[in-house]
């Protein structure tokens, strides 16, 4: 993965009273490095009053479009705040180029039928996969059920109209609104497991289902997941992100004569460095970061797997995981931000060099 931030100039469009999108002029040199699939994010840096902030956005165009993500301001979010009330055209963001993989990879002779589930922001990523299914597998169909409270609160609302219009036998969209009533008790609410039970009672032949594809709030995932599971849908139909969390970020004061501290040593970009850290303090990642300024993360939320290292030597204990896959986790890497060395283990060597694919 290529760590390297690159500067990219900047198209802001509001979307709702608290919403934007951010385009992105990508330069001719760069256009290979940041091509991705529909699914991806990226991770935007800025500094804000003298602070280096950092978030992950999904992207919300097709490949081949113009790199473009979905931000919603969130109360009290640093970053999302600054973003859709401060940031203006021709301003220069940094940027990441695009990782992830909660991708849909398409096949111009398939014929299935997909399921999105959204809520809020969750819609970024989902709207990509839609617009690329719809336009490259001609074949195939498409049910979008996305959850806001309000009418007013839908991103991208026209965009998903045309789709509705442009392709009326292959695009179904069906909204769930939780605090506006609705004359129909199936779009009225939350998307939560009864919801998935009644959809799966009508709208939705869930045996028909080739792929599901979930992007919300935790709760929200976890319900659809458990209805499905319950419905029999295979583990293998349902791919599924989390939003990402605004922090805080903090890095600790460094105490290396504690009692029980392990050696860590970090390498990135060929270099290493050497530290002691405290098995029950602050993360790998936060520890990293007082030696070395190049580390990359993003939500130190366990979700994005910006900050992916794969772990050569000692034992490492992860608090949350929402982002690596099972055989990633077989194969040593950790997300840093969750990952905390074992009291009493050998010294702990992780690494950022070491690829391996990016996490979903």
């Amino acid at each position: 993965m290529d760590v390297a931030f690159h500067p990219l100039v900047v198209r802001v469009r509001p979307e709702t009273d608290d919403s934007a999108t951010i385009t992105f002029d990508v330069p001719e040199h760069l256009r290979d490095l940041f091509r991705h699939e529909p699914g991806q994010h990226v991770v935007l840096r800025a500094d804000i009053d003298g602070e280096d902030v950092r978030r992950s956005y999904s992207i919300c165009s097709a490949p081949g479009a113009p790199l473009r993500v979905g931000v919603k301001r969130i109360p009290g979010g640093r970053f999302s705040t600054w973003a859709t009330t401060e940031l203006r055209d021709g301003d220069r963001l940094d940027v990441l180029p695009p990782i992830g993989e909660f991708v849909h990879r398409t096949d111009p002779t398939r014929a299935a039928s997909y399921v999105l589930v959204a809520a809020g922001s969750g819609i970024t990523p989902i709207l990509a996969m839609a617009t690329t299914i719809l336009a490259t597998e001609p074949e195939s169909t498409c049910t979008l059920v996305y959850g806001n409270r309000r009418v007013a609160s839908i991103m991208f609302l026209e965009e998903l109209e045309a789709l509705k219009n442009r392709w009326p036998d292959r695009f179904r969209l069906l909204h769930v609104l939780s605090r506006e009533p609705h004359d129909i008790p199936l779009f009225a609410g939350r998307i939560d497991l009864d919801k998935v039970r009644m959809l799966a009672g009508g709208l939705i032949d869930v045996d028909r289902v080739d792929s599901w594809y979930l992007c919300g709030p935790l709760g929200m995932v976890e319900d659809v997941q458990a209805a499905l599971a319950d419905l029999g849908v295979p583990a293998a139909r349902v791919h599924a992100e989390l939003f990402y969390d605004e922090r805080v970020e903090s890095v600790p004061e460094v105490d290396e004569s504690s009692a029980g501290s392990v050696p860590f040593t970090v390498t990135i970009d060929g270099r290493s460095s050497t530290l002691h850290v405290d098995p029950d303090g602050p993360s790998l990642l936060d520890y990293a970061r007082t030696v070395r300024s190049g580390v990359p993360f993003a939500c130190k939320g366990g979700m994005c797997a910006t900050c992916k290292a794969k772990v050569l030597c000692g034992e490492v204990t992860m608090a949350k995981n929402y982002a690596l896959t099972p055989d990633e986790v077989a194969d040593g890497f950790v997300l840093t931000c969750q990952a905390h060395p074992v009291a009493g283990s050998d010294p702990v060597t992780v690494s950022f060099d070491v690829h391996g694919g990016i996490g979903r």
